[in-house]
C-alpha cells in the first residue's frame, strides 16, 4: 500500500467517531416510562419469564442476532502475531460486514491469552450472551483445538471463518471451474501449496465434495507431506497418504489444480505451463498470490484463475459465505455449523454464479456484461442475491441434518424477510414484474445506439416482459451488438432514415400533417419529423404497430414529450398530463408527484393530477394513502400554496370520499405517522403510513425527489407520465439499466391498462 493510501486507511478509521461500529438502541428511549420499562423496573419482568424458560431470551433480548467476533491476534491477515489489541480493526470490520451484509449485530472480542485451554474456558464463559460465535485470526494448530472444543462443548453455532471460510469459497469456485474445464472432481490431481488452517479446510472440503485423498499432494514449508515425515502434527497426519516424497516442480507437471495458501511468489511461470490441460490455479496468497494473475495468463490461454485480490477476476472472498452462513444458522437456532450446511452453502454460491448477473451488480463493478465463464466463476461480493440463496440453503441443511432448533415452514416468506432486512424487500418491483410478463407488449425503443437501452432490451426479453422495437442506425446498433456480446437475435431493428422506411414515413408524415395542420404545421414538415426517431416511435404506438415507447436517456425531457404530446395526446377526461417518480426507500415505496411536467398547477389540476396518481398506483397493487404538502399544517399558515393545496383537498374530499387524501400538511408530519397521529389525530392520514406525496409546484417536486435520490440513496423509477391516451414514458438523463427496466415494465403494464 503507497504512503497516501496508508495515511488514507489511518484516517478513514479515525475521523469522525474513532473505529468502525457502534451500539444503537432497537426500543424508545425519549421519555421516563420508556427508560423505566428499559431498566428498573420494568426490566425484571423478561428476567424473570426466561429464568422460568431458558429459551425466552431468544423472545426478550438480541441474543439470537446477536454474533461474537473473537481473537487472540495471533495470526492477523498476513501480519501474524500483533496480539489482541491490535486485531481490534480487523474484528471491528468483520462486525461491520456482519451487519451491512446479513443485517447480524456483532460485539467484538479481543482476548489476550495464547493458551488455547484458556482462551476456550474465556469464551465458554460468555457464550451465554450470543447466538453465535465466529472465531477470527488465530494461528494453527490452536485455531483447530479451540474450535474443536467450542463446538463440543457449546449448544450454538461456532466457526472459525479463516479456516472454513476459505473453503467454502474456493470449493464453490472449485465446483465451477471443473465444469468449465470439463474434469470430474474425483479424476483430478490437486496440489495445495500450505498446511495452515485454512489450506487444511480446503482440502478436507474438497475431498467431502468428492476429491480423493490419493489424488491430494499438500505441502507446508519443509516439503510434501507424506507416510514417512516424522515432524507431522495430528492434523497433518491426516494428509500424509503418499508412499514417496515428490518435488513441487514434479507435482505441478501432473496437476489439474493449484491451491496456493503460502506465499507470495512461491510458483514460476514454468510451473503453471507444465501444469495438464484447462489448468486450474487458486493463488489464495495474500496480498500477493503464489503467482500473479498476470504472469499466470501469460503463459497458458487455457487458465482458470482465482485469486484473493479484488483487481483480478474471481476474487475468492470469505465476505461471499460467513455473513449469510451465521444469518441462516441463527434464524433456524442451529446448535452448530456442521458439514452439512457447509457443503450447502458451497452449492449455494456455486449454483448463484451461473445465474444472470444483475445490472445493479454490473455497474457496482464498472462491468458491462459480466456472465458465468472462466472469468466469473464465483458471485462477486456486491451481489445482493448472495442472501437469498445462501441463508436458506444453510437454514435448509441445518433443518434436516437435526441441528436446528426451530424449523421454518414457509421459505418464501423466510425469502422475503432476509430481503426485509437489507432493504431489498422490492414487493412492488415483483408486482410489476409480474403483471408485466402475464402479457408482454411490443416496446419502442427510440434511442437503441446506446448500450444501457440495449442491455436493458436485452434483459426485458430474458424476463419474458416486452418484444423490443429498436430505432437508430443498423450498422451502429448492430456493431454495439457485437462489441459488448448482447443476445438480441432476432429483434426488429427500424432505422427511421433508411430508403426502406420512406413509405412508412410518408404514411405517418400524412397522418401527422392532418392531426397537426391547423396548429402550425407544414405537409413538409411533418414528413421531415418522421425522420426524427421520438415521432416515429410515437407514431408507430399511435398507429397500434407498437405498445409503447419509452425515451429520454440521451434526449432533454421535453423533445420526448412534446411528440408524445402532439401525436398521441391526454386522455379525454383530462387537461393535462403529469409526472410521477417511484422512489424506492427502506421504508417502501414512495411515489412523488407532480415532479416534471406543470409549474404552478391550479387547485383543480392539483386535484386532477391526486387522482391520476391514485388511479396509476391501484393498477399497480397499491392501496394510496396520500398527503397533499405545503409548509403549513391544516391552515396554520396563509399564502398561495398552503391555500392552493387546502382548495384541492376540499375538492377531493368532496367529488373522491373514498380516496384516503389529506393535508395541506409538512412533509414530516406526512411521513411520520406519530408525530401525525399524536398532532392531527383528527386528519384522515393518522393512524396510516403515508404513501404519495403530492407538491404544491414543480419547483417543490423535482427538488425533492432529486434530494431524496441523492441523499437517501434511494432508487427511482420515472417520470411516469400520467394521463396519455396510449403508453409513453420517459427515462432520466443518464438512468442506469436497472431503472430503464423498472420502465419498460410501467410501460407494459400502463399498455395492457390502456389497450
Amino acid at each position: 500500500m503507497g504512503k497516501s493510501n496508508k495515511q488514507d486507511a489511518l484516517d478513514y478509521h479515525a475521523s469522525g467517531k474513532p473505529g468502525k461500529i457502534e451500539v444503537v438502541p432497537t426500543k424508545p428511549y425519549s421519555s421516563q416510562r420508556d427508560l423505566s420499562l428499559a431498566y428498573s423496573p420494568g426490566v425484571a419482568e423478561p428476567c424473570i419469564a426466561i429464568s422460568e424458560n431458558p429459551d425466552d431470551v431468544y423472545k426478550y433480548t438480541a441474543k439470537g442476532n446477536l454474533v461474537a467476533v473473537i481473537s487472540n491476534g495471533t495470526a492477523v491477515l498476513g501480519l501474524g502475531d500483533i496480539g489482541a489489541e491490535a486485531s481490534k480493526p480487523v474484528m471491528e470490520g468483520k462486525g461491520l460486514l456482519f451487519k451491512i451484509f446479513a443485517d447480524l449485530d456483532v460485539f467484538d472480542i479481543e482476548v489476550n491469552e495464547k493458551d488455547p485451554d484458556k482462551f476456550v474456558e474465556h469464551v465458554k464463559a460468555i457464550s451465554a450472551t450470543f447466538g453465535g460465535i465466529n472465531l477470527e485470526d488465530i494461528k494453527a494448530p490452536d485455531a483447530f483445538i479451540i474450535e474443536e472444543r467450542l463446538k463440543a462443548e457449546l449448544d450454538i453455532p461456532v466457526m472459525h471463518d479463516d479456516q472454513h471460510g476459505t473453503a467454502i469459497i474456493s470449493g464453490a469456485a472449485l465446483i465451477n471451474a471443473l465444469e468449465l474445464a470439463g474434469k470430474k472432481i474425483e479424476d483430478v490431481s490437486i496440489v495445495c501449496s500450505g498446511a495452515g488452517a485454512a489450506a487444511m479446510s480446503c482440502i478436507k472440503l474438497y475431498i467431502s465434495l468428492g476429491a480423493k485423498p490419493e489424488n491430494i499432494f499438500v505441502y507446508d514449508s519443509r516439503g510434501l507431506i507424506w507416510k514417512k515425515r516424522d515432524d507431522l502434527d495430528k492434523y497433518k497426519q491426516f494428509f500424509a497418504v503418499h508412499d514417496k516424497e515428490l518435488s513441487l516442480d514434479e507435482a505441478m507437471a501432473k496437476a489439474d489444480v493449484f491451491l496456493g495458501l503460502s506465499k507470495g511468489g512461491l510458483i514460476s511461470k514454468e510451473n503453471i505451463k507444465s501444469m495438464k490441460a484447462d489448468p486450474i490455479v487458486f493463488a489464495l496468497a495474500n496480498p500477493d498470490p503464489e503467482i500473479s494473475y498476470a504472469d499466470a495468463t501469460s503463459v497458458r490461454d487455457d487458465i482458470i484463475m482465482a485469486t484473493g485480490r479484488s483487481d483480478n477476476p474471481n476474487q475468492v472472498n470469505n465476505v461471499l459465505g460467513f455473513p449469510y452462513i451465521f444469518r441462516g444458522a441463527l434464524d433456524v437456532r442451529a446448535t452448530s455449523i456442521n458439514e452439512e450446511m457447509k457443503l450447502a452453502a458451497v452449492r449455494a454460491i456455486a449454483e448463484l454464479a451461473k445465474e444472470p448477473v444483475p445490472e445493479v451488480v454490473n455497474e457496482a463493478y464498472g462491468e458491462k456484461n459480466i456472465s458465468f465463464g472462466r472469468e466469473s466463476i464465483i458471485p462477486k461480493p456486491l451481489d445482493p442475491r448472495l442472501i437469498q440463496y445462501v441463508a436458506p440453503a444453510v437454514a435448509k441443511a441445518a433443518v434436516e441434518s437435526g441441528v436446528a432448533k426451530e424449523a421454518i415452514t414457509d421459505w418464501d416468506a423466510y425469502v422475503d424477510q432476509l430481503n426485509k432486512r437489507l432493504g431489498l424487500d422490492n414487493k412492488l418491483i415483483r408486482n410489476i414484474s409480474e403483471k408485466a410478463a402475464k402479457n408482454p407488449k411490443r416496446v419502442v425503443f427510440a434511442e437503441a445506439d446506446n448500450y444501457k437501452i440495449l442491455k436493458s432490451a436485452q434483459v426485458a426479453i430474458e424476463e419474458g416482459v416486452a418484444e423490443p422495437v429498436l430505432l437508430g442506425n443498423r450498422k451502429v446498433i448492430q456493431n454495439l451488438i457485437d462489441e459488448n456480446n448482447l443476445d438480441l437475435s432476432g429483434v426488429e431493428i427500424i432505422d427511421p432514415k433508411s430508403e426502406e422506411e420512406q413509405e412508412r414515413r410518408s404514411k405517418f408524415g400524412e397522418y401527422y400533417f392532418e392531426k397537426r395542420k391547423r396548429k402550425g404545421v407544414t405537409e413538409y414538415e411533418a414528413r421531415q419529423l418522421m425522420r426524427e426517431r421520438n415521432y416515429f416511435g410515437c407514431m408507430l404506438v399511435e398507429t397500434g404497430e407498437a405498445d409503447a415507447l419509452v425515451s429520454g436517456i440521451t434526449r432533454n425531457y421535453k423533445d420526448v414529450i412534446r411528440p408524445a404530446l402532439n401525436i398521441i395526446g391526454t386522455r379525454e377526461e383530462i387537461d393535462k398530463v403529469a409526472g410521477m417518480y417511484i422512489m424506492m426507500t427502506k421504508r417502501g415505496p414512495i411515489f412523488l408527484a407532480d415532479t416534471t411536467v406543470n409549474v404552478d398547477p391550479t387547485p383543480e389540476e392539483i386535484a386532477e393530477l391526486t387522482v391520476l396518481v391514485a388511479s396509476k398506483l391501484r393498477r399497480l397493487k397499491v392501496q394510496p394513502r396520500i398527503a397533499l404538502l405545503s409548509y403549513s399544517n391544516f391552515g396554520s399558515s396563509n399564502g398561495k400554496d398552503p391555500e392552493k393545496m387546502r382548495k384541492a383537498v376540499e375538492i377531493l374530499h368532496k367529488e373522491h370520499p373514498s380516496l384516503i387524501v389529506d393535508g395541506e400538511v409538512q412533509a414530516n408530519f406526512a411521513l411520520n405517522n406519530d408525530l401525525m397521529l399524536e398532532k392531527f389525530a383528527f386528519s384522515h392520514l393518522a393512524n396510516r403510513k403515508v404513501n404519495t406525496l403530492i407538491f404544491p409546484n414543480l419547483s417543490s417536486g423535482n427538488i425533492a425527489y432529486k434530494m431524496l435520490q441523492e441523499m437517501a440513496d434511494s432508487e427511482a423509477i420515472g417520470p411516469v407520465l400520467l394521463g396519455l391516451k396510449k403508453s409513453v414514458h420517459v427515462l432520466q438523463l443518464g438512468s442506469s439499466v436497472r431503472e430503464i427496466v423498472n420502465m419498460i415494465k410501467i410501460a407494459v403494464i400502463d399498455a395492457q391498462y390502456k389497450k
